[in-house]
């Protein structure tokens, strides 16, 4: 009796974790699958005269990415999945073997009492006793053998429904693993399927090269006049934020900036349903790897048409400015931090205004192909930070 509760102490512990382990795992995949969603929204929201532009590449190699990712998250489930079967393989294999030993001994003790059922026979079989104690274990033995007998029948009885339990849970586990694998092979046909979409989209987008070359050097110049703007701007505010400091009647709220720092990787989203598709730093054109875009002070969040930019934290307006590219641009500031929101088409806020976390900032301008695009970076001072690591992750 002992055995097989500590069996089932130990069990239940494992069932336990091994849903953990798989919940998180379900978990994970949803998010990705999410992301795979909100990027198929944008590819078909994409006019048709630019599916085949580079916007539509970008986002279809960034699907690529998290089908990867999801078919990794698949393969580590399948191996737990596999790493449960066989554990549960084996105990029933302990289970069985414990249960042929218990009905082996139940039916000695049976077989037993069967023969000393007459009551001159036991009474014979302790006076047959070599010795005082012999005969004292003899009595002790027989009186206590009907229990015995009943206690081995219930450990038999437990023993049987865990086993029929563990088999029910192995057929669950076979089942559940016989889905992901089939999930798993959908996946990398859709994978298969994308890359040589891209394949063919590259090759269609090498014969514009004259095109998008002049295109680059026009976005090169764009980024940089933005970028030495922005500079100015964030050298001007520090400055004035110093000034202020030193001012009697001080005014900057450094428990917010400390507080800012303190939710780092926790801050929301500037838009709702964003895929990021080009990075914070250097990135290279997706088409001619040689090629190095223009340093990258932020990250490139694509978005449906009609989203809407929010400040990710309270903070005041500090500047609306107007950039060639970059349409309406709003600095907000968070004590020594400072967020900056580019390429809205119209703007809610006015300079000044004390804004909250969530609030609507403006609505992002829709593209030549269709959709929306909010260029986003976060500086403290005039440091630029990377900002996926400041957003929380999704």
């Amino acid at each position: 009796m002992k055995y097989t509760l500590t069996f089932l102490t130990l069990l239940l512990c494992t069932l336990s974790l091994f849903g953990q382990n798989i919940s998180q795992k379900e978990k994970e995949k949803k998010a990705i699958e999410k992301e795979i969603e909100s990027i198929d929204r944008l590819i078909t929201q994409t006019s048709a005269k630019k599916k085949k532009n580079v916007e539509a590449l970008v986002l279809t190699q960034k699907k690529i990415e998290s089908r990867k990712r999801l078919i990794k998250e698949i393969d580590a489930e399948i191996s737990q999945y596999t790493t449960e079967i066989n554990s549960k393989s084996a105990e029933l294999k302990r289970l069985e073997k414990r249960l042929d030993t218990l009905m082996k001994y139940h039916e000695n003790m049976v077989l037993s009492a069967y023969k000393h059922r007459d009551n001159k026979v036991l009474f014979m079989y302790i006076l047959s006793s070599e010795n005082i104690n012999q005969a004292l274990r003899r009595w002790s033995y027989l009186k206590n053998i009907s229990s015995s007998i009943n206690q081995q029948a219930s450990q038999i009885k437990l023993t049987q429904a865990t086993i029929k339990a563990e088999t029910e849970r192995l057929d669950e586990l076979k089942e559940n693993s016989t889905k992901i694998k089939s999930q798993r092979t959908a996946e990398y046909n859709n994978l298969t399927a994308e890359e040589k979409k891209v394949g063919k989209m590259i090759a269609d987008l090498t014969s514009k090269e004259k095109q998008m070359k002049k295109e680059l050097k026009q976005k090169q110049k764009e980024v940089e006049k933005l970028n030495k703007e922005i500079e100015r701007i964030l050298a001007e505010a520090v400055k004035s934020t110093k000034k202020e400091e030193d001012s009697p009647t001080a005014t900057i709220d450094y428990q917010l900036s400390g507080k800012f720092a303190e939710n780092k990787g926790k801050f929301p989203w500037p838009v709702n349903n964003g895929v990021i598709t080009e990075k914070y730093g250097q990135n290279y054109h997706p088409v001619f790897k040689n090629i190095q875009l223009p340093f990258n002070n932020g990250i490139n969040i694509s978005c449906t048409s009609g989203s809407q930019a929010c400040s990710i934290f309270d903070g005041v307006v500090k500047q609306i400015l107007v950039m060639p590219g970059y349409n309406q641009c709003v600095l907000v500031q968070h004590g020594e931090y400072f967020t900056f929101y580019c390429k809205l088409d119209r703007v809610y806020v006015k300079n000044g205004e004390k804004i909250s976390t969530g609030d609507k900032i403006g609505s992002i301008a829709t593209n030549d192909s269709g959709n929306g695009e909010l260029h986003f970076q976060l500086w403290k001072g005039t440091t630029k930070q990377n900002p996926e690591h400041w957003l929380k992750k999704r």
